[in-house]
Order: C-alpha cells, then structure tokens, then sequence
C-alpha cells in the first residue's frame, strides 16, 4: 500500500521558503540555499551518497500531491513533476487555468484533500506518494492523510519567510524511523502516529 510522503527542505528556525516568497520569486529571496545539499556544484541533482539516496527515494514516488499555490508558482513543472512522467494531483476548490488543459498527469481535485489523496495513492500504485507544500501538508495532517514526513534540516536560520508548521490544529506525535546526517543536512524521516 502507497505511503503518503512530505519532503520538505527547512532552515533550523522552521522556513520552508525565504523572503519575498511570490511568483515573480517562486521560493523567495534564498531559496536555493534549502536545496544546495541535493545539488552537485553543476548545479545537477546529486545521485550518489548521502543526498543521491534521499533524491533517489523521492524520485521513486507513484503520484505528486501539491499545492495549487506551489503548482502555479512552479507552472505545473510543465505538465511533469522533475521529468518523473508520473500523476500530479492538485487539491483546489477552483478550476485550474486554461493552460493546465496541455498537461494530461495534472488533475486538480475539488473535493478535499482526502479525496485528493485517495486519488494519489491509487494512481501511485504500490509507489509511495511525494506531497509538497506547507498548506498541503497542514491539511493532509489535519485530515489524517499525511503518512510521513520527511525533513531536509539544513543548518542555516532564515529568520523569515513562510514557515512549514506555522499554525496547526492541534499537537502531533510523530515517530523517528530514520536520520541521516551529513555536513549540508540533517534529514529525518518520521511516521505520523495516529
């Protein structure tokens, strides 16, 4: 059975995204900083070691949740999410804008993020489920559908931006299932307890 997946890269104090975080700056000012551990010098995705691992992992997923903010501000990754030719669902009580039409793994839903997910994990398959985006998550964790969360601590403090847990509905315990630390991050996998 599909496990639904949060992998997030965050600063020690908690952001997600720097800055500035708009469309004309998808990530805000600093933003490249959260992912230059998954990132050779050429600017390639890593596939070896530590980093080339986890990468590796996320690009075994069957299905993409995201936001529709994250997905407006990215433009849909041109209809495929990091050329992985896999389902990108997108939880939104509004209809996507025309250009969405040209991309056939988009799907916006518009009846919850249960439904949402429901969705992802039957088009993933016996492949987990890559969800990306704080308010997503929020609400994949608030609904019960957030399986587990997987934390990129990158060892640097923002001191603003947009935040990953900024506001919740009440406390979460999570499990630890795995650490991996490396000099660039620290990366935590942990279960959602229900």
């Amino acid at each position: 059975m599909p496990v639904s997946v949060l992998a997030m890269s965050m600063s020690l104090d908690g952001y997600i995204a720097g800055p500035n975080d708009e469309p004309g700056n998808p990530g805000g000012d600093g933003f490249i900083r959260l992912h230059e551990w998954g990132l050779t010098s050429e600017g390639e995705f890593r596939t070896s070691g530590p980093a080339g691992e986890v990468l590796g992992e996320i690009a075994a997923t069957g299905a993409v949740v995201t936001g529709r903010r994250t997905a407006e501000q990215v433009g849909h990754w041109g209809g495929d999410h990091n050329g992985q030719g896999v389902p990108i669902f997108v939880p939104s009580h509004r209809p996507p804008a025309p250009p969405v039409a040209d991309y056939p793994l988009v799907t916006y839903v518009n009846d919850g993020i249960e439904s949402t997910m429901a969705q992802a994990k039957k088009a993933a398959g016996d492949r987990n489920v890559h969800v990306i985006g704080a308010y997503t998550a929020r609400r994949a964790l608030e609904a019960g559908v957030l399986d587990e969360l997987l934390i990129h601590q990158v060892p640097v403090l923002f001191g603003g931006g947009r935040r990953l847990f900024d506001v919740l509905p009440s406390r979460i315990e999570l499990e630890i299932i795995r650490v991996i630390d490396t000099p660039e991050a620290t990366h935590l996998r942990y279960r959602v307890l229900r």
